[in-house]
């Protein structure tokens, strides 16, 4: 059973919508590793973890990310980086 603070990282994720991405520090204020640990333990399909990427921009999981973000319209900035300026979700 996932702790709280795994719930919590859990839901930020999955309200990510298509064609936007957070960080693992928007996610995860403080311990960006925590998030990048709980997505990694996550079996869940339906959590949108390619969404989140790092403070730069660039993916953790690759070209499969990518792909991913791709599909969504998400704009990069060349072939390594997600343009933030444009696709990261603006706080509430």
């Amino acid at each position: 059973m996932a702790s709280d603070r795994e719930q919590r990282i859990l839901a930020r994720v999955s309200a990510i919508p298509v064609g936007f991405v957070r960080t693992y520090g928007d996610i995860s204020p403080g311990a960006p590793r925590v998030a990048g640990a709980v997505l990694h333990a996550c079996q869940d399909p339906a959590i949108p973890w390619h969404r989140v990427v790092r403070a730069d921009g660039s993916m953790a999981k690759g070209e499969r990310q990518r792909s991913l973000l791709a599909a969504e319209g998400v704009p990069f900035r060349g072939a390594g980086r997600v343009d933030l300026r444009v696709a990261r979700l603006p706080e509430a």
